[in-house]
């Protein structure tokens, strides 16, 4: 793992110190969801709340907007239709460092689709600042079209996006063993964060267990075996299925199906961390510095948006959403005489369809309401959920 520099170390001395007295104010033991929560969103010392870059080269991981706009174009290309048929808006959730909106937004300019609107959800003050200087490069037409908002809006038309965000959500740790079902949290040992299972799992815990992942373990050997379970993740899909009065949402992300995500053999989890292009699974190591993420359930955000009143447009692979998008057309745009322009789209679209990168383990889900679609996700070979 990279060394820390001496301003980093004491950001990283802060946030501890913070979840040091949060877990002594709480009795001893803090649950896993309240400490994600908390590197990652609190005020000045959370990961998405401070000022490190994250995203691209110089960040700790690389998303398909920041490998290739090929995948922006592909996602304006899947909801131009929307937009034409509704007269709607963008709203993006989360839009990072702002590269899939400009991406998207070029694209729509170039098919004719402009939305009179583009909205981007962003919590986080460092994030919005860096979205706002990157959007004020595009030409003025597009960037006036932007607007950025702090909660989710009222009644709204057009096409939802939201690229990695449900994995951010914080999980709740359950631990499943000999006795039982209980629920991995954190405690001190001195100064040092050290896990701590609760021997049950509260009651609204085992109600979330119970009502949204009945049977789930129903195959699971009696030994040890670490999951995860993310009750945000129903809530914002709920939330965002409410908001919308009609149009699509589409969400992109890493994760299985439930069948898949607690299949016996994944006995520790999806729990994942990233520093500087550096994947571990210590989430103790970096507070405040590295991000800290989980696969997503799929099949829990199908059943919190069709409960919504949303239909169930598609369920597919990355790569197979790109191809029915018409990615390869976009490729063929360019001339392959071109070779310092041509040979790195073809690299590009290698990482973003290729099982090996992104193109297997990443999945897209897209719902619909008032009679919109997606056209590009419905014609995708899909999965079962």
């Amino acid at each position: 793992m990279p060394t820390l520099g001496a301003d980093s170390l004491a950001h990283v001395q802060r946030c501890r110190a913070m979840l040091q007295g949060e877990i002594r104010t709480n009795g001893g033991w803090l649950s896993f969801s309240r400490f994600m929560e908390l590197v990652l969103y609190a005020p000045g010392l959370g990961y998405y709340a401070a000022g490190a870059r994250k995203f691209g080269a110089a960040g700790d991981f690389v998303t398909a907007p920041e490998i290739s706009s090929l995948f922006g174009a592909c996602v304006a290309r899947s909801i131009a239709e929307t937009l034409l048929q509704t007269g709607g808006n963008v709203l993006e959730l989360g839009p990072g460092s702002g590269k899939l909106a400009a991406d998207i937004l070029t694209a729509l300019d170039d098919a004719g689709a402009l939305p009179g609107k583009y909205f981007l959800l962003e919590v986080s003050a460092d994030l919005r600042e860096r979205q706002q200087q990157r959007l004020a490069e595009l030409p003025a037409h597009l960037f006036e079209r932007c607007e950025w908002l702090g909660s989710l809006p009222s009644a709204f038309v057009g096409a939802v996006v939201a690229n990695e965000v449900l994995d951010v959500l914080p999980v709740i740790l359950v631990r499943y063993g000999p006795n039982g079902l209980g629920e991995r949290g954190v405690s001190l040992q001195g100064d040092t964060f050290v896990w701590h299972d609760m021997p049950t799992l509260s009651s609204d815990v085992q109600a979330m267990v119970d009502t949204a992942n009945r049977d789930v373990f129903a195959n699971v050997p009696p030994t040890d075996y670490l999951t995860e379970f993310a009750p945000q993740v129903p809530a914002l899909v709920t939330a965002v299925a409410d908001c919308l009065q009609q149009g699509v949402m589409v969400w992109i992300d890493y994760g299985f199906r439930r069948a898949e995500y607690y299949h016996p053999t994944r006995t520790t989890g999806t729990l994942m961390c990233h520093y500087r292009h550096h994947a571990h699974t210590d989430p103790f190591l970096y507070p405040g510095l590295q991000d800290i993420t989980a696969h997503v359930d799929f099949s829990a955000v199908a059943a919190a948006a069709i409960g919504a009143g949303a239909e169930l447009i598609g369920y597919t692979t990355q790569a197979n959403f790109l191809l029915a998008a018409g990615v390869t057309d976009l490729l063929a745009g360019h001339d392959p005489r071109d070779a310092a322009r041509y040979l790195p789209l073809t690299n590009q679209l290698q990482r973003l369809v290729s099982p090996a990168e992104m193109g297997e383990l990443f999945k897209v889900i897209g719902f619909a309401k008032g009679g919109a679609g997606v056209a590009a996700l419905a014609s995708a070979r899909q999965l079962p959920l």
